[in-house]
């Protein structure tokens, strides 16, 4: 009978292996299917919904790219604010189509994102939370002050919303399938560089930045290069919001934004490549759950993220790992 059991469970592994293996296929199959019929069943404020969750996708995405290498700054959505100015600049000034605006836009961000890192990288841990903070606002400041061309305090209006393949994005669907496109690559490439070599050394650099320096490896070459391509998805993220709201201003660029962004990646944690993407699908049923308790809502998202850091510090990716471990032990004591 013993040996009869060894064999079934040694027939059965295989298996399930393969029954595992097929999970991400399936899943991103059914995922495709309700992404491409969404539009055309739910209203349309459900479907503004999912357009904003695709921008904030690439926006908290981009950010735990950062992460990756161990700095946590306050200047992201400043990024994101860079890249929506210019594309509001090219699309009104240069009449520019929307498919040269948002890639360029992100080319502009990573730019900024260049020079502001000179000063920038000299810092590390809490002053480089600082000094990012000083360096974002600056540059807020610069938006308002200036008139021409950023509009000063009031921003820049009437930004074209443009058109493709005939069809205007200022219609919801047709701008829905543009922000899926524009989301599905930016997280696509953001992937593969998490999987790469270079997201690799990226991680090294959290891990330990003394050892990777010993080893050779160039630390702040490779946190410029961490924070210039984060910064610039951030910068796409910044022109589809451009385009979509038909103006822009510096308001929607400040500390509270940034601080929603730092809980969406808190929530969902920065272990994985899924975590912070988790942490905003979480926060942003919260946020509409609590659409009715304006007033209250900063409280409750304060504790939220005072809720994770004590309770939960490895945020809801982490609640997944231990619930393996659970099962594991649970079939190891039922066997």
């Amino acid at each position: 009978m013993a040996v009869e059991r060894l064999a079934a469970r040694a027939t059965a592994r295989p298996a399930a292996r393969r029954n595992v293996r097929h999970w991400p296929l399936l899943l991103a199959a059914v995922t495709a299917i309700l992404a491409f019929a969404a539009p055309f069943v739910l209203p349309t404020y459900q479907t503004e919904l999912i357009i904003l969750f695709l921008m904030n996708l690439v926006l908290v995405v981009s950010y735990r790219l950062i992460t990756t290498t161990g700095d946590w700054g306050l200047a992201h959505v400043v990024m994101m604010g860079a890249g929506g100015y210019s594309a509001a600049l090219m699309a009104k000034g240069l009449d520019l189509p929307v498919w040269l605006t948002v890639p360029l836009a992100g080319f502009v961000a990573a730019a900024v994102a260049g020079l502001i890192s000179v000063p920038l990288l000299r810092t590390r841990a809490f002053g480089y939370f600082i000094a990012s903070f000083a360096l974002g606002e600056l540059l807020r400041l610069f938006w308002i002050r200036l008139d021409v061309p950023f509009g000063g305090i009031r921003g820049i209006i009437n930004i074209p919303e443009g058109e493709l393949f005939g069809h205007s994005l200022f219609e919801t669907i047709p701008y829905y399938f543009f922000a899926l496109f524009v989301a599905f690559v930016c997280v696509g490439i953001m992937y593969l560089l998490d999987r790469s070599r270079l997201g690799m050394t990226w991680k090294a650099l959290y891990s330990d930045p003394a050892l990777a320096e010993c080893v050779g490896i160039d630390v702040t070459h490779y946190r410029r290069s961490a924070f210039m391509i984060g910064s610039g998805f951030a910068g796409v993220a910044g022109a589809m919001l451009a385009h979509r709201m038909g103006a822009i201003d510096p308001k929607n660029f400040d500390l509270i934004t940034m601080l929603y962004l730092i809980i969406w990646v808190v929530v969902g944690g920065t272990q994985s490549f899924w975590g912070a993407m988790v942490g905003l699908l979480a926060m942003t049923f919260v946020f509409e759950l609590t659409r009715p308790l304006l007033e209250w809502r900063p409280l409750i998202f304060g504790v939220v993220l005072i809720f994770f850091l004590i309770f939960v510090p490895g945020g809801i990716e982490s609640l997944v790992g231990r619930l393996r471990g659970w099962i594991g032990l649970l079939k190891r004591d039922a066997s």
